[in-house]
């Protein structure tokens, strides 16, 4: 198996409510799906998919485990890092105000970074984080390791 991963999917309670955090509260854009059903969002080389819990733990053969979103952790976090400090303090206010609960506010961290957590809507927890170890490339991307310069 190659070593990549091509797509994450959030499993959402409300599919338009999830749509409009990350449409109109996050600023992202769509870029396909069936309305009221799934939505595909391009992320760098990656996509994120929003789908409705049910179906989703339904189409994996698996039980729904309760969870209190923003109070129980699903064994999962997603990651969003960027160049430096403020931008982690800008992400973290952006996300608030379009509808996120703040985990953790951002703070200087063990690893030597600074970052903070905000659950979306339907409580999956995105860490925003600045890793002055590494790349944060002009595509979005990371790559492990410093660039030279």
């Amino acid at each position: 198996m190659e070593q990549r991963l091509t797509m994450v999917t959030l499993g959402v309670r409300d599919l338009a409510r999830a749509q409009a955090f990350y449409e109109q509260g996050l600023g992202w854009t769509l870029g396909e799906g069936v309305e009221g059903q799934v939505a595909f969002y391009q992320l760098g080389g990656m996509l994120l998919g929003l789908y409705n819990l049910e179906a989703l733990a339904k189409d994996a053969k698996l039980r729904l485990a309760p969870l209190e979103p923003g109070k129980t952790l699903g064994g999962i976090t997603l990651a969003y890092n960027v160049r430096d400090e403020a931008a982690v303090d800008a992400a973290l206010a952006e996300a608030e105000a379009a509808g996120a609960t703040i985990l953790k506010p951002a703070e200087k961290v063990f690893w030597g970074g600074y970052s903070g957590y905000f659950a979306d809507p339907d409580g999956h927890p995105w860490e925003v984080a600045f890793n002055p170890f590494w790349t944060l490339n002009d595509d979005g991307s990371v790559t492990l390791g410093k660039k030279d310069g």
